[in-house]
């Protein structure tokens, strides 16, 4: 008796998949299609302001990685000539 109960509430889960499969495809599309009407479209004074600060940011994070290699690289080339008795 208790074998026949468990196939059948197999037989239940498998008819029951597609139809929670579809159910959550749905709910889920809802929660994209709420979630879009709250996005907006940034103004393009607001575009230009934060390339212009993106580029000024790279080009001094640039310069600090180009000082920083600079320095290391004369730092190791003094250590190795030190070391190598030149």
């Amino acid at each position: 008796m208790a074998k026949s109960a468990a196939i059948e509430s197999v037989g239940d889960s498998k008819l029951g998949a597609p139809k929670a499969w579809i159910q959550r495809a749905k709910s889920f599309y809802n929660d994209v299609r709420t979630e879009m009407r709250k996005v907006t479209t940034p103004s393009r004074k607001e575009v230009q302001g934060t390339t212009t600060v993106v580029i000024i940011t790279v080009f001094l994070f640039g310069l600090y990685f180009w000082f920083v290699d600079t320095l290391i690289g004369k730092s190791l080339d003094h250590m190795l000539k030190y070391l190598s008795g030149r």
